[in-house]
């Protein structure tokens, strides 16, 4: 009944599309990875592209240094294009994105404008900024979860860093979550990650609640219920705690503040790939087909019709945006939901 195919582990191919590039460039890498070098040609035919989409991606790729395409010889008329290591280009599209990143003098100068008032949009008050000094990041996270417990309206927030240590993720998540429970608006702020899939990311998508980016944030700053700000004491060093302001004034003002940002950003670019979703039924025929079973096989080893077969992987090429099956094999290959073949794409193959 089982009939005997290769199809090999490949080493992980992340997502090319979360740096910038088209998913045809996406493709058609993830292809001469898994499947070693390839000529245009070949390439149109068995992914099922157009020679100018091949072309544009081609040439995109070429542009981002993630592939070769060797000087043909007399022999060879058009020479096989050839995938740069995964590791290399990913080097190099991580340094190519990166952000700008803000000069830590200027960042400090921005973030004691906040403090003293210059940096507020009506300026400082005739009072001055007074607060409690919350010493230590475990006192801070202890009153922000305090805090949190009493929001009962929105919580506003700006972020400067560019990517979040995974502890302060973890120490984020489940109040956000808990607010989000409650109905609480919640809104935050915060500059491009270098990287999608960045802590800053994870923190972006695992999260309810309104986001928005801005290639600069003046200081770190949390309002809950437009009641109490908090901001750092010393940008450079979080470690150095917390300022907790309950001034009236002040705080309409730090929420002044943050409307003004907030205003001004934007939605982030939704460069990755979206999380792949299946049903138990469409797993265990992927699962099949990628361990080398035909689609007759398939069919006998589900109890299923291979007319059910045939409209399940349909319905699954719709959603996923891709045209046949061999480019369904390569992005159930990238979401690591089954290996795609080791080499041709035809239909006999595949069935």
């Amino acid at each position: 009944m089982k009939e005997q195919q290769t199809f090999p582990v490949p080493a992980p191919v992340p997502s090319l599309v979360r740096w910038g590039l088209s998913p045809d460039a996406d493709l058609l890498y993830r292809a001469l990875v898994s499947l070693g070098p390839r000529t245009c040609t070949w390439l149109a035919r068995d992914l099922g592209m157009s020679a100018r989409r091949i072309e544009a991606a081609t040439e995109e790729l070429l542009a981002a240094g993630a592939i070769d395409r060797p000087t043909p010889s007399a022999k060879r008329d058009q020479p096989a294009l050839l995938a740069l290591p995964v590791g290399a280009v990913v080097s190099t599209l991580r340094q190519r994105r990166r952000p700008h990143v803000m000069d830590p003098e200027e960042r400090s100068r921005r973030h004691h404008a906040v403090v003293d008032g210059t940096g507020l949009p009506h300026g400082p008050h005739p009072a001055g900024l007074k607060g409690a000094h919350l010493q230590g990041v475990a006192a801070v996270r202890e009153r922000i979860a305090q805090l949190v417990a009493a929001e009962r309206h929105e919580h506003l927030a700006l972020n400067p860093e560019p990517a979040f240590t995974e502890a302060a993720v973890s120490a984020a998540l489940p109040l956000e979550r808990q607010l989000s429970a409650r109905g609480v608006r919640l809104r935050n702020c915060g500059v491009p990650p270098s990287d999608t899939f960045d802590e800053a990311v994870h923190l972006q998508h695992g999260i309810p609640g309104e986001y928005r980016e801005r290639p600069h944030i003046p200081t770190k700053l949390m309002v809950f219920d437009r009641r109490v700000a908090l901001l750092p004491v010393d940008p450079s060093d979080l470690a150095a705690g917390a300022l907790e302001i309950d001034q009236p004034a002040i705080v309409t003002a730090m929420v002044a503040l943050f409307e003004e940002i907030w205003a001004g950003a934007t939605l982030p670019r939704r460069t990755s790939v979206s999380s792949l979703v299946m049903t138990p039924r469409e797993r265990a025929i992927v699962t099949l087909l990628a361990e080398g079973y035909t689609d007759t096989a398939v069919a006998q080893q589900l109890g299923l019709g291979q007319r059910t077969i045939a409209y399940s992987l349909r319905a699954l090429m719709d959603r996923l945006g891709v045209e046949n099956r061999f480019q369904l094999g390569l992005v159930l290959g990238a979401a690591k939901a089954a290996a795609p073949p080791a080499k041709s794409a035809s239909t006999k193959e595949l069935q």
